[in-house]
């Protein structure tokens, strides 16, 4: 996919996935890595030491003040929402420097790598070639885009072979699913320093509203695999 001309203030869908669509997340640790360095590698200023920082992080640390303070940093995007599943992620991102998307995703690139491939004692590429990236140009493409990454876990929830279907079922495993930023949006700290909501909440309406409507897809049923992939 040829990536498109990355302007400031516009807003982007941002995915990629493991090579050979292996896992990129093992564990929650993985996962906790990945969160904080969405967070520490959002900056103008270049990351120190990569090899030994971003390898020690401990899980009660991420995305954390201990690091930098939020307002100290010099921002490269906003980032508005993610989602983290096995072997790939998703985000929405709004540029705010010249090149601060690509700055940003070759710096969170290649320090995840490191550090994953440290941990895990492997070595050679991670992710399956290139980031991909979609200008959000349609009104309707930045309206249901939040919603289709929030309710990705679902569909790992149907490939796994769930036979626990229902809304309240699907609802209950979102609520206890902390690897994407529905939390913060429905009024529930998870990791309020990594997202800008602001921008967002404008278009999704209060954390109410935006609970009621990802509720309101899940009653649609057992075609909720489909209809996530049609919202995109």
């Amino acid at each position: 996919m040829k990536k498109p001309l990355f302007l400031n203030d516009y807003i982007y869908h941002i995915y990629n996935r493991g090579v050979e669509k292996r896992d990129i997340f093992l564990d929650d640790h993985d996962r906790l890595q990945f969160i904080h360095d969405l967070f520490e590698f959002n900056d103008q200023n270049a990351a120190q030491d990569i090899k030994v920082k971003y390898r020690e992080v401990q899980p009660p640390e991420v995305g954390v003040k201990r690091y930098k303070n939020k307002s100290e940093r010099e921002k490269l995007v906003d980032i508005l929402a993610f989602v983290l599943m096995d072997n790939h992620f998703h985000l929405i991102l709004k540029q705010k420097v010249d090149d601060g998307i690509p700055k940003f995703m070759q710096k969170l690139g290649t320090g995840y790598t490191m550090s994953f491939n440290k941990k895990h004692e492997r070595v050679g590429c991670l992710f399956q070639g290139r980031y991909k990236a979609v200008l959000v140009e349609r009104e309707e493409h930045f309206r249901y885009l939040p919603i289709y990454i929030h309710l990705n876990p679902i569909k790992s929830k149907i490939s796994g072979g769930s036979t626990s279907r229902s809304s309240s079922t699907d609802w209950e495993f979102l609520e206890n699913y902390r690897w994407s930023s529905l939390f913060d949006y429905i009024g529930k700290k998870n990791f309020p320093s990594v997202i800008e909501k602001d921008f967002l909440s404008e278009i999704l309406g209060s954390e109410k509203e935006h609970k009621k409507e990802i509720q309101s897809w899940l009653r649609k049923g057992d075609g909720i695999g489909n209809m996530i992939d049609e919202i995109y």
